[in-house]
């Protein structure tokens, strides 16, 4: 093999090179001096003439019970990995799922919440709009309006003594009032007795100024001609001295 053909000899130095060149001549040399023993060239002695030895290679035996744990070592550590991969995975299954079951239960939760919270709202309301229409029905109660009339002036009269614990009926108020002023509430006397002593008597029942401002109920105006101001005063009038207005059948 040329020198040249040695892979990295091109690169060598001048030096080195020559040192290389001896060293392989120094080896051929030797190999031909091995050739022809006692060192004398026999030129018909060739290498077909020299003894065949067999070449020995040795070969290493493979430790098939070595390789065997080794298999074993590593199906082993597959093994392992595969269990604590399943662990990981049925602890991650597991998680997942306890995290799914607490989301179920706080939607759940909320939309109780959400319901109770509803209901709530609608029970409030409810009673709201009953309290509303008790108040409006108490304010229509406070409002009820009676006919200008002598009825409407009779009722309300009625209403009025029912609050203040004032006894009377419709019909012994009706003959007293038919009576004292024919239901005029302008009605006035100018020529009984109470009229010569400056007080005359005035309105639907005929009540003079003193027993009008003594027996005036509170609520009604402070007026003798006043129709229901005047019933009211002589019904509470006449609760003191005869017991009802019922009673009282003449003049009193």
């Amino acid at each position: 093999m040329p020198l040249s053909s040695i892979s990295g000899y091109n690169r060598l130095n001048k030096k080195t090179k020559y040192s290389a060149a001896g060293i392989a001549a120094a080896g051929a040399a030797a190999v031909a001096f091995a050739l022809v023993p006692g060192g004398n060239a026999d030129a018909k002695t060739t290498a077909k003439d020299l003894p065949a030895k067999p070449v020995a290679f040795t070969s290493q035996k493979v430790d098939s019970k070595a390789q065997q744990e080794i298999l074993l070592k590593q199906a082993a550590l597959t093994s392992k990995q595969a269990q604590a991969e399943a662990a990981q995975k049925k602890a991650a299954e597991a998680a997942a799922a306890k995290k799914a079951a607490a989301e179920a239960a706080a939607k759940k939760e909320a939309a109780a919440k959400k319901a109770a919270a509803a209901q709530a709202a609608k029970e409030r309301a409810a009673k709201e709009a009953a309290s509303r229409a008790a108040a409006r029905a108490k304010l229509a109660a406070a409002k009820k309006t009676y006919p200008n009339n002598l009825d409407g002036w009779i009722r309300e009269s009625l209403d009025i003594m029912k609050k203040h614990n004032i006894p009377g009926t419709y019909n012994g108020i009706y003959k007293n009032v038919i009576r004292e002023s024919g239901g005029n509430p302008r009605a006035i006397n100018n020529w009984d007795i109470n009229a010569q002593n400056g007080v005359p008597s005035k309105g639907l029942l005929q009540v003079i100024l003193p027993t009008f401002q003594t027996y005036h109920v509170k609520g009604t105006p402070f007026d003798q001609y006043d129709p229901v101001a005047n019933i009211v005063a002589a019904c509470n009038y006449a609760a003191d001295r005869y017991g009802s207005i019922d009673n009282v059948n003449g003049p009193y």
